[in-house]
């Protein structure tokens, strides 16, 4: 019998990270997504494992299997805003946005090499940019970048290739208090080049190519998901 392919989603339960299971499990994939937030419904061929991601036993039991891995996304980031230039929560939000992103990665390598499995990591469009607000934030979202980049040449002796995703303005609930600011709005609406905010969707979409195939040459990118804002 054979059986379909497998990927694991940190942060899978909510938001972006339930968007892209869904894309996943439509096609035929089975879906863990683990973290500690969930939505009441999942979609079908989405499995839930509740694990603080930050704790290496928790993570290694929710994770625990045989068989292969066929594709990681780390979704899971908080952000905490001006809380973040306290040095005992920028601490914190690295643990979650970078630490984690790491240590599931290694847990599951040997079973990602197992048939050449895929990895994406999330950066975002505060990769590039320094931000007064949410410094850890940005900063974990840099250290994705070179995290990437680094996991893609230390990995590709197991033929695992290793990306990265920047999402812009995505409507998410990460981003309801920007949305939710008319002026603060209007400025990033004027500066976005494609004249939208992106939706969950459109963030999946562009993992989906980055797991599948037709990307089976790439590794160590950056792929920007942002409707240009990066660049205006």
């Amino acid at each position: 019998m054979t059986l379909n392919k497998l990927a694991v989603i940190t942060g899978g339960g909510t938001g972006i990270g339930k968007a892209i299971g869904k894309l996943l499990a439509d096609a035929g994939w089975d879906v863990l997504a683990v973290g500690l937030a969930r939505d009441e419904e999942l979609p079908s061929g989405v499995r839930f494992a509740q694990a603080d991601i930050t704790d290496v036993a928790a993570l290694t039991a929710a994770t625990a299997g045989t068989t292969a891995v066929h594709a990681l996304v780390t979704c899971a980031a908080v952000l905490r805003d001006r809380a973040e230039w306290e040095p005992e929560m920028f601490s914190t939000v690295l643990d979650v946005n970078v630490t984690a992103a790491l240590a599931v990665a290694e847990v599951l390598r040997p079973r990602l090499a197992m048939e050449q499995g895929s990895i994406v990591n999330f950066a975002s469009m505060w990769s590039y940019f320094g931000t007064p607000n949410a410094p850890a934030y940005a900063a974990s979202k840099g250290g994705i970048v070179a995290l990437t980049r680094s996991q893609a040449i230390a990995y590709a002796a197991d033929g695992i290739r290793a990306n990265a995703v920047a999402p812009g303005w995505i409507s998410t609930p990460m981003s309801t208090r920007a949305q939710q600011d008319d002026a603060r709005k209007a400025a990033i609406d004027a500066r976005i080049p494609l004249g939208r905010w992106g939706e969950a969707d459109d963030v999946a979409r562009a993992v989906r190519f980055l797991l599948s195939e037709d990307a089976s040459y790439i590794t160590g990118t950056v792929l920007n998901v942002d409707g240009g804002y990066s660049i205006a």
